[in-house]
């Protein structure tokens, strides 16, 4: 599976063009399936803003770029139909769109529906997170980062070796500065990435390339 990590989404064309050289194809002759499960574990989501990452045409929105085809995939519901129904419908798309919210919630679903335990056999994959659909490939976020009551811990997949620190300096998140990112990163145990919503992380293999027409730092613990 290769991966690229947003902060924000497709918000501008640097990142458009790293999308495209993994999916190995235009856009237009691509299909998505889209994921907005992690939604449901932060109390700033809610049903406006999945209806808004499916259907808006923004890039940031991820479904609105122009795919061949755009589906829902929703994990909470995965255990109750059976994989049969289920995994061929992940194996037959190209890309995976999997909206921010809270990155511990959305671990949680992943093993739970399953979909964790066969993203390895997906090799031509492509994932691209928003926010905690980034995040949520880490082996840790941070308690800062963690909104879900339930959650245990902040811990999460781990599929790459690094952290990240999404929306560095936005408007919106105040709290999100540098000074911030590092003391956030002096208590994690891997190298972090505070990264703003014009850049991304594009992983393929071993391979870890930061993508960015904005601002982004590597943070050391």
């Amino acid at each position: 599976m290769n991966l690229l990590l947003t902060s924000g989404g497709i918000t501008n064309r640097s990142i458009r063009d790293a999308l495209v050289n993994l999916l190995g194809k235009p856009i237009a002759e691509s299909s998505a399936l889209c994921i907005p499960t992690a939604q449901w574990g932060h109390p700033m989501c809610g049903p406006v803003s999945a209806r808004r990452f499916m259907t808006d045409q923004t890039p940031s929105a991820l479904g609105g770029l122009g795919w061949k085809s755009v589906g829902l995939l929703e994990l909470t519901a995965l255990p109750s139909i059976g994989r049969d129904r289920w995994v061929p419908w992940v194996r037959e798309a190209d890309v995976l769109l999997v909206d921010g919210g809270d990155a511990t919630y959305l671990s949680h679903w992943m093993r739970e529906s399953g979909l964790a335990e066969l993203l390895p056999s997906l090799p031509d994959m492509v994932w691209v997170g928003l926010s905690a659909g980034s995040m949520v490939m880490t082996p840790r976020i941070g308690p800062y980062f963690v909104e879900w009551p339930s959650a245990p811990d902040d811990r999460t997949l781990g599929v790459v070796d690094f952290s990240i620190f999404p929306h560095l300096n936005h408007e919106l998140l105040p709290g999100n500065t540098l000074a911030a990112a590092e003391r956030w990163a002096a208590d994690m145990t891997v190298p972090c990435y505070a990264i703003d919503d014009q850049t991304a992380i594009k992983v393929v293999g071993d391979s870890v390339e930061v993508v960015s027409e904005g601002d982004w730092k590597r943070l050391t613990p």
